[in-house]
């Protein structure tokens, strides 16, 4: 393949701190082998995520600069609402600060003790706020999605047949609504298909369940379609997401991912009764319907950012440059989610460390170990993140133990991703010295944050 340039100039810097294996050792020990409780300036490649890391353009950086800052009906806001009225097509925006916040407001609503809400996969904050109003988040990803080694173009589809069999066994009055995540971030970051979309719509409007899509990275997943669903290889960017949306009742989005920005999110609703409640507990919670917890120049840089976004020669070297480091990484024999998704590799911790038993972390212990030998902060996503316990104390992990390699959009260069490949395959042609981890300390709910560990020696 042909080289693919950045689509932009360099404009500002940050300097990046170099420190010791050593110096990280005592570093990461010191934080209970958590990545997420390091300082960020003694971190060399932070991977950690995806969200709200973008370097903002200098027409975002303007667009903070020209913020109106009205309490009431600023006019950052009215260009923030035509340009996500402009991509969803949805008769209510409202923002909030990042998007938890929207999933807290949504399914404090819509949510309580007896309901299911059904996903292709939950995120953490999705399926905690889920959790917290006493429902129950349940996954339906297709099979093809559960096994890293197989490729496919849609790895990240919901299993509709499971959903139909789901809805009849639970009872539709039971399901307020059902979500489907695109790009499918605890998947791999795999692709949703718009014939999936267009299918679990039609069994929700069957049972006349309202169908959401969590959509933080719905351009990502809009060009994966253009470039492998049939018919859509000439329609835009915009159309696709157009289209995408219009199948949905209603869209969460955490702005920090395609919008661009480090902070900011909206939650956008066809229905006039749901979106009266959620605006009452938006002012409760974050402020009033025209800003919601952001500055007016919040609202301008992502007005602006998700205009960016759509931009496809960004599109075409964002996917290049996560699929680089896949290749790399597969070339050395890394077990990875193939194919790479869009905005991150997910590695195999258990294929990674298959003598590291689930019930000893193995992918917390690689996190750990890619900090120490090379300064690069990734994040668990398995046992620590999503695993559950039965009654008698037995872990009972998730379908896969990954770790997360989030590319921040526009920060790094090919060299530094270079860098990156580099260190992981040092790392694997070492795994056996790699130990286990035990939990010293865990909170009650999202215990990946803030959670501490001891390595098990022998």
């Amino acid at each position: 393949m042909k080289t693919i340039i950045e689509p932009f100039k360099i404009k500002s810097v940050e300097p990046i701190k170099f420190t010791t294996k050593e110096e990280r050792e005592k570093l990461l020990k010191d934080v209970g082998n958590n990545p997420f409780l390091l300082h960020a300036d003694d971190v060399l490649i932070d991977l950690l995520t995806d969200s709200g890391t973008s370097a903002m353009s200098s027409l975002q950086w303007a667009g903070i600069m020209n913020g109106d800052e009205s309490y009431a009906g600023s006019r950052s806001f009215y260009r923030f609402e035509k340009m996500v009225k402009k991509i969803t097509g949805m008769k209510y925006i409202i923002p909030t600060h990042q998007g938890r916040a929207a999933e807290r407001i949504l399914f404090s609503i819509l949510g309580g003790k007896g309901k299911y809400i059904p996903n292709n996969t939950h995120f953490d904050t999705t399926r905690a706020n889920i959790e917290f109003s006493g429902a129950e988040a349940v996954d339906l990803l297709n099979e093809e999605g559960k096994h890293p080694e197989i490729r496919a173009d849609f790895k990240g589809n919901m299993d509709v047949e499971k959903l139909k069999e789901f809805i009849k066994n639970i009872g539709h009055e039971n399901i307020p609504v059902c979500m489907l995540t695109i790009t499918n971030n605890s998947g791999g970051g795999q692709p949703v298909s718009m014939q999936n979309i267009r299918e679990v719509k039609e069994a929700c409007k069957q049972y006349n369940i309202p169908m959401f899509l969590d959509a933080c990275r719905f351009a990502e997943n809009a060009y994966f379609i253009k470039k492998r669903e049939k018919g859509y290889a000439d329609k835009s960017v915009l159309e696709i997401a157009q289209e995408t949306f219009s199948y949905a009742d209603g869209a969460t989005m955490s702005a920090k991912k395609d919008a661009l920005v480090n902070i900011g999110g909206f939650l956008s609703i066809n229905d006039d009764e749901l979106a009266q409640k959620c605006r009452n507990l938006l002012i409760v919670t974050e402020g009033f319907p025209t800003y919601g917890g952001l500055a007016g120049r919040d609202l301008e840089a992502v007005a602006q950012g998700l205009e960016e976004v759509l931009d496809e020669h960004y599109l075409q070297y964002r996917i290049r440059s996560v699929e680089y480091l896949g290749e790399k990484l597969i070339g050395a024999g890394v077990p990875i989610i193939e194919p790479p998704g869009g905005h991150a590799i997910y590695i195999d911790a258990k294929r990674f460390l298959p003598a590291i038993p689930l019930e000893q972390f193995p992918g917390q212990a690689l996190t750990c170990e890619l900090y120490i030998h090379g300064g690069i902060r990734a994040v668990e996503i398995g046992s620590v993140m999503f695993g559950k316990y039965d009654s008698e104390g037995n872990l009972i992990p998730p379908p896969m133990e990954l770790v997360r390699l989030a590319i921040p959009r526009r920060v790094y260069t090919q060299s530094h991703i270079d860098y990156v490949a580099e260190k992981i395959i040092e790392v694997y042609e070492k795994r056996e010295q790699i130990k286990g981890l035990k939990i010293t300390y865990q909170a009650p709910m999202l215990r990946h944050f803030t959670a501490k560990f001891e390595k098990i020696n022998d």
